[in-house]
């Protein structure tokens, strides 16, 4: 190859906003807004400012000081990508957006700049915005699995007795009805939301300090309670110094139980659930987070499956909506492919794998690891992203699936009365044993589909049968071949489902 043959080098683009180009499934969604760098931005101030305040609500911190914190704690007051760049050099972003965070309360306030980040750690801070960031992210993913469960549920209830080919290993199997499908796509996106709300309830404030003793909020408690919240600013305060309410009679400098009231106050102020202990090591929360959201993608990607195939041409059972530009090929004028259902697949074919990053963070070393903690945070954001984004999706697709009654029963019909051998196998059983009824059956199968004689006709003419019929009249024979008439108790089946997700799926 010539240098004048060789390739042009790919152009330099500067780092821009992450689009969603290649993760069309989260593109778009509530999920994307509610994990953006500017929403981690916002709730990495939301936990400064909410320390602060609990801080302040323990008389550690003078009023006016958090007052100061949290109106300078704003997203849009800061630089991200000055921050994004800067936060290499601790290797998290907590580190620079404190010294940001401090010189914009400086400005307002000098006195008040000495109490940001009194006594706390970069993991305090990044591991509860993470918490935060799910926690609203999870609100937003549960809505929509809420408007998803409303929608299977109407298709159960419209179609409880509607016939088709139950299908196993791909073959036709025993019949079943689509409404006992949609009861199943429903009752599966009511675990994943049952399992996710209680994750969402549980997700933890993080309060330790550098190594989990929260000494450095202890030490500060005991100096104020010494001096009084003013003495470190330029003599600003509130009023008079005060102790404390957390000190107890037996000594001004004795701050016995302000660390336990301390992380009640935080998680309170954040809205988040009380650790019993720091957890910068124990990272069952987002182990157990991402697990629960590969769940989520894990039933609407079966729901998504199961669209896909009865969406296939020569089955035509199921549609998608449609909609200006779905769907459509770039080569085939004539095609209009399941593009919701490819979006929630794809979601539910990537979570896995990164929620596995997040199981293994779980083997962190001493009281703040090298790395595994760092691991978490984009795999996370992701999870997050493809979960809400499969959700978002599967409302559009739940609520606008069109189901062919008239093409399920026409498929039906493709293996008719093949369908009810396992029926003529249980009747026949009582007068020649369960294995030889089988048996017979087996061969009645055979030869039916080898000549494409009726099952009927090759059940009058099989040895073995001889007298075995004869009790049944013509219409009795018909009634136990007819495939929508062995559908079990697909019926009570659904309406066993729709019982349950009164009581306890609808949304909240």
């Amino acid at each position: 190859m010539t240098p004048q043959d060789a390739p042009a080098p790919a152009p330099a683009f500067d780092a821009g906003p992450d689009s969603g180009l290649l993760s069309p499934v989260r593109a778009g969604a509530p999920a994307e807004g509610a994990t953006s760098d500017a929403a981690w931005l916002q709730a990495l101030l939301d936990a400064e400012a909410g320390l602060v305040r609990a801080q302040a609500g323990l008389g550690v911190v003078p009023e006016a000081a958090a007052a100061t914190i949290t109106r300078a704690a704003r997203a849009e007051r800061f630089d991200l990508v000055t921050l994004a760049r800067r936060s290499r050099g601790a290797a998290n972003p907590v580190v620079a957006l404190v010294e940001d965070l401090t010189t914009a309360v400086a400005a307002a306030d000098p006195a008040a700049a000495d109490y940001v980040h009194r006594g706390s750690t970069s993991q305090d801070i990044m591991d509860t915005a993470a918490m935060l960031v799910a926690h609203r992210t999870a609100g937003l993913i549960l809505a929509d699995l809420d408007r998803v469960a409303a929608a299977l549920a109407r298709l159960a209830e419209q179609h409880r007795d509607t016939p088709m080919p139950g299908r196993t290993l791909a073959l036709h199997a025993v019949p079943v009805t689509f409404g006992l499908k949609a009861a199943g796509w429903l009752q599966a996106v009511l675990d994943a939301t049952a399992e996710l709300r209680t994750l969402r309830a549980a997700l933890p404030a993080q309060l330790g300090g550098a190594a989990g003793t929260l000494a450095g909020y202890v030490e500060y408690a005991r100096l104020t309670a010494r001096s009084g919240p003013s003495a470190p600013g330029d003599g600003a305060s509130d009023g008079p110094a005060t102790v404390p309410a957390v000190v107890p009679s037996d000594g001004p400098c004795d701050v016995r139980g302000y660390a336990e009231k301390l992380i009640a106050a935080f998680a309170a102020e954040v809205g988040l659930a009380e650790p019993v202990l720091p957890w910068h090591t124990a990272r069952g929360p987002l182990a157990r987070l991402g697990a629960a959201l590969a769940t989520v993608t894990g039933a609407l990607g079966k729901f998504a499956v199961d669209v896909q195939t009865l969406s296939r041409t020569e089955i035509a059972e199921v549609a998608e909506p449609a909609a200006a530009g779905r769907g459509v090929s770039s080569a085939m004028p004539h095609k209009r492919n399941p593009a919701l259902a490819t979006l929630i697949r794809s979601a539910a074919l990537q979570l896995p794998a990164l929620s596995l990053v997040l199981a293994q963070s779980m083997l962190a070393e001493d009281e703040r690891p090298a790395g595994a903690w760092h691991a978490e945070w984009q795999p996370m954001r992701d999870c997050l992203r493809l979960a809400g984004g499969a959700a978002h999706t599967a409302v559009e697709l739940a609520e606008g699936l069109t189901a062919d009654p008239r093409r399920m029963r026409h498929n039906l019909t493709l293996t008719g009365s093949l369908l009810t051998t396992e029926r003529l196998a249980a009747v026949l059983t009582p007068a020649v044993g369960k294995a030889t009824a089988k048996t017979l059956m087996s061969r009645a199968a055979a030869e039916s589909s080898r000549t494409g004689c009726p099952l009927a006709a090759v059940l009058r003419e099989l040895p073995g049968l001889a007298g075995r019929l004869e009790r049944l009249d013509a219409s009795g024979l018909a009634e136990l071949l007819d495939p929508e008439r062995y559908t079990g108790a697909a019926g009570e089946l659904v309406d066993r489902a729709l019982a349950h997700y009164r009581q306890t799926g609808r949304p909240r």
